[in-house]
This record gives structure tokens, C-alpha cells and sequence, in this order.
């Protein structure tokens, strides 16, 4: 087998990859540390690691069962991929060029998942519409040129 062969075949899947994001995306939102999730599955935090980045396959029933520690439908991991087979934001009515497609990358980021969860724990909804409207128009500044 050739140099190349060898490199590619050491790459992870990018079915794995994506599914392995979503894993980590839902144990972070959810506060789970590797070990518990690994735990209430029977197996070692290094065997989620590997799930995580995408090194080792998902089989069937291990995915299954960590669909229902991570109160999650089974299609949850799947999401990313159903996202990416669907049509360019060109070729989409109604779509605007905006940040959709860049949720599922923003989401990976520890400090957005943190500001996620900060932000589900405010109750009054008039406080969680200001703060909305706060961070949509510091967003929108980025935007604006200097005068």
C-alpha cells in the first residue's frame, strides 16, 4: 500500500466525524462530562473520545442506547448529513445568505455552547428578548462600516 493509501485510510469517515460532533455537541449542552456518558454505557471515557472525534465507528445498538442517555431522537445524529445534501443557500427560495449554514460549526464552539446554556436558564422571557435584541444589534455593528 502506498504512502497515500496509508494517510487516507488513517482519516476518519466523514459520516463518523459528523456524528461524532453531534455527540459532543449534546454531552456539552446537556453538561455531561465523558466519563458519565461513557459510564451509563458500560465503557471507558476513551472509547467516547474516539467516538468523538470520529475514530472509531458507532455501531447500531451503541448508538441507539446513546440516543436515549443523551435524550435525543436516533436521527439527531444524522442531522448534519440530511443538512448537507440539501441545496446550496443559492439554490433555495427564501434563504438568505446569512449565518444557517454556519450553525452547526458555531454550535461545536465551547463558548457558544456555554452562552446556550447561561442563556436557557434566564426565566423572565422580557429579560431573554432584551438580551436579544443586545446581542443582534452588537452583531449587526460588526457589519457596519466606519465612518
Amino acid at each position: 500500500m502506498s504512502e497515500t493509501n496509508l494517510s487516507e485510510a488513517a482519516k476518519p469517515d466523514p459520516v463518523d466525524l459528523s456524528i461524532g460532533s453531534r455527540l459532543r455537541l449534546r454531552r456539552l449542552a446537556m453538561g455531561l462530562s465523558q466519563n458519565t456518558v461513557a459510564q451509563s454505557l458500560g465503557i471507558t471515557f476513551q472509547q467516547i473520545q474516539k467516538y468523538e472525534r470520529g475514530t472509531n465507528r458507532i455501531v447500531a445498538s451503541r448508538l441507539f442506547r446513546l440516543a436515549q442517555v443523551l435524550q435525543v431522537p436516533v436521527q439527531y445524529f444524522f442531522m448534519d448529513l440530511a443538512q448537507a445534501q440539501r441545496p446550496s443557500t443559492a439554490e433555495s427560495p427564501g434563504r438568505t445568505g446569512d449565518s444557517l449554514d454556519r450553525v452547526p460549526d458555531l454550535l461545536s464552539q465551547r463558548d457558544t455552547l456555554r452562552l446556550v446554556q447561561a442563556f436557557s436558564k434566564i426565566e423572565d422571557v422580557s429579560v431573554r428578548r432584551q438580551i436579544y435584541a443586545l446581542v443582534r444589534t452588537v452583531g449587526e455593528s460588526d457589519r457596519i462600516p466606519d465612518c
